[in-house]
C-alpha cells in the first residue's frame, strides 16, 4: 500500500511555482490599476481643459515652457501644449453643446411644468364655474316650467346639448379642438338665447375644415361669456354675437364679435381676459395673442390668434 505523499523534490517544485503565479497575478492587477488611474486622470484633464479659460491655459503653458527650458527638454512640453490646445477646442465645443442641451432640456421641462400647472388651474376654475352655470340654468328651467313650458323645454334641450359637448371633453382629455370649443359655446349660446329671447341673436360661422385645428379649452367660452355679460346684457335692446374663424398669415384666428356696449378697458383688461393672456403666454411662448378692437359699427371684436395645427384623425 502506497502513501499518498509527494516527494521532497515535488514539494520544492510546488513551492517555487506558487510564488511565480502570485507575482504574475499581482503584476496584472497593478497594471490594471495603473491603466484605470491613467484613464481617470485623462478624463479629469479633458474636463479641466473644457472649462478652464484660455488665459489660464496660456499662463500654465508659459510656466511649463519655462520649466522645460530649465530642464533642457522643451520639445515634449511643446508637443503637450499643442495637444492641449487641440483638446481644448474639442472639449470646449463638447462642453458648450452639453450646456446648451442641458439648458434647453431644463427650459422645456420648466415650460411643460408651467403649462401643466396652468391647465390644472383652469380645470379647477372650470369645475367651479360649471356647477354655478348649471344651477342657474336649472333654476331658470324650473321657473319657466310654471310660466312658459315651451321655453322651458327648449332650454332643457339646449342644456342637454351643452352637457353632451362638455362631458366628452372632461372624460377624454387630450388636445382640445376648435370644433369641440365651438360646439360647447354654441350650446351655451342656445341657453342664453332662451333666457334673453330676441335680445340675443347668435351666429356661428366657422368653416368645417378648421374645426379639427388645435385650440385651447375654455378660451372661446370665456370670450362669449364676456361679450354677453359686459356687452349685450347691459344693452336694453341686446344685439348680435357672432363666432367666426379664419387663417391669417399661417395662424388660426378665432373671432367673437358683439354689437353690445363696446369695450371698456379695466385694470388688466378684466380677470377673464387676463387669464386668457396668461395661458397663451405659457402655452405658446409669445407665438399667440389676444387682440381686442372696436369695429367701425361699434361693439367689441375679440380675436385669439394661435399657431395653426391640425389634430391627426384617429385610425
Amino acid at each position: 500500500m502506497q502513501d499518498d505523499q509527494t516527494t521532497p523534490y515535488e514539494q520544492r517544485s510546488e513551492t517555487r511555482k506558487k510564488p511565480i503565479s502570485m507575482q504574475q497575478s499581482d503584476t496584472k492587477q497593478t497594471l490594471r490599476e495603473i491603466g484605470d488611474a491613467i484613464v481617470v486622470l485623462w478624463w479629469r484633464f479633458f474636463d479641466w481643459l473644457a472649462v478652464v479659460p484660455w488665459k489660464t491655459l496660456m499662463i500654465v503653458s508659459f510656466l511649463g515652457m519655462m520649466l522645460a527650458g530649465m530642464m533642457n527638454s522643451p520639445e515634449p512640453m511643446i508637443m503637450l501644449i499643442v495637444a492641449s490646445c487641440i483638446i481644448k477646442v474639442v472639449a470646449g465645443g463638447k462642453r458648450s453643446a452639453e450646456l446648451t442641451a442641458s439648458r434647453a432640456t431644463e427650459r422645456a421641462e420648466t415650460e411643460q411644468l408651467e403649462r401643466t400647472v396652468l391647465e390644472a388651474r383652469m380645470e379647477a376654475l372650470q369645475a367651479q364655474i360649471e356647477p354655478h352655470f348649471l344651477f342657474n340654468t336649472l333654476a331658470s328651467i324650473d321657473q319657466l316650467i310654471q310660466t312658459d313650458p315651451p321655453r322651458a323645454s327648449k332650454m332643457q334641450q339646449s342644456l342637454i346639448r351643452y352637457l353632451r359637448s362638455a362631458m366628452p371633453q372632461m372624460r377624454e382629455g387630450g388636445r382640445p379642438s376648435l370644433g369641440q370649443q365651438v360646439s360647447l359655446s354654441s350650446a351655451f349660446l342656445e341657453i342664453m338665447a332662451v333666457r334673453m329671447e330676441e335680445r340675443l341673436q347668435p351666429k356661428v360661422n366657422v368653416p368645417e375644415g378648421l374645426k379639427s385645428a388645435v385650440f385651447p379649452s375654455m378660451m372661446l367660452q370665456t370670450l362669449v361669456e364676456n361679450a354677453i355679460k359686459h356687452g349685450l346684457e347691459p344693452k336694453a335692446e341686446g344685439g348680435r354675437l357672432e363666432i367666426s374663424a379664419e387663417i391669417i398669415d399661417g395662424k388660426l384666428a378665432v373671432h367673437v364679435l358683439d354689437t353690445g356696449m363696446g369695450f371698456v378697458p379695466k385694470s388688466g383688461g378684466g380677470v377673464g381676459l387676463a387669464n386668457i393672456r396668461e395661458r397663451l403666454k405659457v402655452l405658446y411662448n409669445g407665438r399667440a395673442e389676444l387682440i381686442i378692437s372696436v369695429p367701425p359699427e361699434g361693439g367689441t371684436l375679440a380675436t385669439i390668434q394661435v399657431p395653426y395645427e391640425v389634430i391627426p384623425a384617429k385610425p
